[in-house]
This record gives structure tokens, sequence and C-alpha cells, in this order.
């Protein structure tokens, strides 16, 4: 009887102290980027007003854009002490949903990201700059004062990409 009392008495308080020990922080999974669309772009770039800007267009599709991309990550962590926002844009469809989720694990972007709504692709186009037919990747800068100073259309090298950041970090500012 004894050796029952003790083996009950052994799983309680293994219960007991299973219950009582921390829980691992649950963590929740990352949120998808929000869908915008022209309007929505628009107001982004007036959320960044005061601010240089440079915004990527990107999609999970393109080569160029795969190998652009962390180059431009580890830009933004070099400029951002120097006030330089980056936002990036994909063009992925809902169908590449997965695969969007998997590149943006896998690089781990310190700026935010979006994702453009489905449809309506030309008007985005020309709410973004009338001239751009769609190449990726595609990055637009952004003075302080909100205009649009510059482009990359396609691959851009580093030394490309820092001569437009401090071209755009020197720009309206007196």
């Amino acid at each position: 009887m004894r050796m029952q009392t003790w083996v009950v008495s052994l799983v309680l308080l293994a219960a007991a102290t299973a219950l009582a020990a921390p829980q691992a922080p649950r963590t929740t999974a990352p949120r998808d980027p929000e869908l915008i669309d022209v309007e929505a772009y628009q107001k982004l770039l007036e959320q960044y007003h005061g601010k240089p800007l440079l915004v990527t267009f990107w999609a999970t599709w393109c080569e160029p854009c795969r190998d652009e991309y962390p180059m431009l990550n580890e830009l933004a962590k070099q400029y951002a002490s120097r006030g330089l926002k980056v936002v990036g844009v994909s063009l992925d469809d809902d169908g590449d949903l997965i695969l969007m989720r998997r590149f943006l694990a896998r690089y781990k972007p310190i700026f935010p990201n979006y994702r453009k709504k489905a449809g309506g692709e030309e008007l985005f186009r020309q709410g973004v700059l009338p001239s751009w037919n769609g190449v990726l990747p595609a990055s637009f800068l952004y003075a302080k004062d909100g205009r649009q100073i510059g482009h990359v259309f396609g691959e851009g090298t580093r030394d490309t990409y820092e001569a437009a950041i401090r071209t755009l970090l020197t720009s309206g500012s007196n």
C-alpha cells in the first residue's frame, strides 16, 4: 500500500510541477503584408513625408529581385541611422502567397513590406510613375518633400544604390 501511495504522490507531484512550470511564450506567426492599391500607395508616401524614402517593388518569381533584396536589406540597416526609410511592395499573385511568406522569413527584412492588390496593374503603375512599364525589380526614391527624385529599373548594383541613397539623403537638406 505504501508503494502505491508513493507512486500516486510522485505522479501528482510531476503533474503539479508540469502545470506550474513556466510556459514557453507563444510566438505568433508573422502577419502577411498588408494589401495596397494605388490610393493606399499614395497614403503610404504621405506617411513617410519628411523622410528620405526608397520604395522597392519585387516578386518572388523575379530572379533579379531575389538577388537584389538581401542587398537592399543591408543598405536599409546601413543607412537607417541617417534617416533612410525603406519600404517593399510585393507584386506576387495570391497563388504565390506561400512563396512570399518563405521569402520574407528567409531574408528577415528590417523594413515593412506590402503586397499589391490583384487587378488594376496599369492604374497602379501610372500612380507610381507613368513611364514605368512594370519591369522588376524597380525602386523609387522620394526626397523628404515627397518628390520622386530617381528610380532604378532592373537589378541595381550596390554602387548604384549607394550613389542614389547618398543623393537622396542630401536632397532637400538645407
